[in-house]
């Protein structure tokens, strides 16, 4: 069988089966992180405009935006997911290099509006998309991520297997559905290697692109079954042509689902096991930041790689500097939206301790990636002392989550200067209880 077709009889046998209490609380979490991923989003350029642009396709359709404008499903599915990613803070996949819920969930979402699922099966969507989309990225690994930008690649498989679930594709359709959307797969790193706002569009089109293959193969669309692992297939083309004969030996028993890493920081997420070493070296020690000398970040190479601004000048270029979250993160405390501010963005006190810090890539902590995202942080002190600490994971991370009450926090935090504290606390409360809804509309 081709990759396709062990994803097309595993979703054929999932349906079946009921969800695991376990998995379906993790999938209620992982809504609720989008939710808190997209509120944010929606203020940002990229999205303002991609909604000017699809005018055309809002104001009619069965499902919404995120504060309830009508929109066809694709369009829905476009612009959620293109806001979901904008902010910087949606979840991600640590062994595929990859943010599954932007797309998948704004896909899902869409597709489950448009045709009036139930919550729970919304839900059981969602899990589909992740366990699908992540092995996928799992097996492009690391040659894959030099150059494609995985949320917009790999997310195009997780939004087409969470609408085909929605949509009750047979495994025949499933199958093909995969197959199309392969062929849509997008997204470059180089869009984010200088100040764009292209970026969180890969996650939008990738949630568009997977609901799109999704409706063409229900009404009979074919495409390639051996796209994936063929000689002139994805694997080849944008990989080391890898082994695909294991793809589906864990399906149903591991559920890459209960292992997503949810941010605590806002930004570039390479840079966060720098900053909570940061952070940690401050709290053991009682350091100011006028008491630093020096700091030097030694991390893993896509770090430096795509969180390489040494000299920010804009909002966008400071989530991607491992040099202005750290220091960032030693004046104020914290990186939270109030860190991409004008004000902060200037701040003299942050700009003078960037000069100080220093990165590289540690050979051991590189060879690790991307299974593990850690940081070794040295702090040269002005009376001398040399302070230093290996954070060996980021909080949030499966080795130390977020708990469900910070996952809360999050969502409230990020939700109510958008919608309004009490609103917020309302969807969260419902977002605990969609597998009871009757419907998402």
């Amino acid at each position: 069988m081709h990759a396709t077709e062990v994803f097309a009889r595993y979703a054929t046998e999932f349906h079946r089966q009921p969800l695991p209490e376990e998995v379906l609380h993790h999938a209620k979490r992982a809504v609720i992180d989008w939710h808190a991923s997209l509120y944010p989003g929606l203020a940002t350029e990229p999205v303002r405009l991609l909604e000017d642009t699809s005018a055309e396709d809002l104001d009619r359709g069965r499902a919404r935006l995120a504060q309830g404008r009508a929109a066809t499903a694709r369009a829905a599915a476009l612009i959620n997911g293109t806001a979901a990613h904008a902010a910087e803070v949606d979840d991600s996949f640590r062994d595929a290099m990859y943010h599954p819920g932007a797309a998948t969930i704004a896909a899902a979402l869409a597709a489950g509006q448009d045709g009036g699922s139930t919550g729970l099966e919304f839900l059981r969507s969602v899990v589909l998309g992740y366990e699908v989309s992540t092995r996928i990225g799992v097996v492009l690994g690391r040659p894959h991520y030099q150059f494609w930008h995985n949320t917009g690649t790999v997310g195009t498989f997780g939004a087409a297997a969470a609408a085909a679930g929605l949509l009750k594709l047979d495994e025949a359709a499933f199958a093909h559905a995969l197959a199309t959307c392969a062929t849509f797969a997008a997204g470059l790193q180089q869009a984010f290697r200088m100040d764009s706002m292209s970026k969180p569009l890969h996650a939008g089109r990738a949630a568009e692109a997977g609901l799109l293959a999704a409706q063409l193969a229900r009404r009979g669309l074919t495409g390639s079954l051996d796209v994936l692992d063929g000689e002139a297939g994805l694997g080849q083309a944008m990989s080391n042509g890898p082994d695909w004969t294991r793809i589906g030996a864990t399906l149903g028993t591991d559920f890459h689902i209960t292992r997503l890493t949810l941010k605590n920081h806002i930004g570039c997420g390479h840079s966060f096991a720098a900053i909570d070493g940061a952070l940690e070296l401050q709290r053991l020690h009682g350091i100011r930041a006028s008491d630093i000398a020096h700091v030097h970040v030694a991390t893993y190479r896509p770090a430096l790689e795509i969180a390489c601004y040494e000299r920010p000048t804009t909002a966008n270029e400071a989530r991607f500097s491992l040099h202005y979250v750290v220091a960032s993160a030693l004046v104020h405390g914290s990186v939270r939206l109030a860190a991409y501010e004008p004000e902060r963005l200037d701040d003299p006190v942050t700009r003078d301790l960037m000069v100080r810090i220093s990165v590289a890539v540690d050979p051991e902590l590189d060879a690790a990636f991307p299974g593990q995202r850690a940081a070794r942080i040295t702090i040269t002190t002005v009376d001398g002392r040399r302070l230093t600490h290996l954070q060996p994971n980021r909080k949030g991370d499966p080795e130390q989550p977020l708990s469900d009450a910070e996952l809360e926090s999050k969502l409230i935090e990020l939700a109510s200067p958008v919608i309004g504290s009490e609103q917020a606390r309302a969807l969260l409360a419902r977002l605990w209880t969609l597998d009871s809804e009757e419907t998402l509309s």
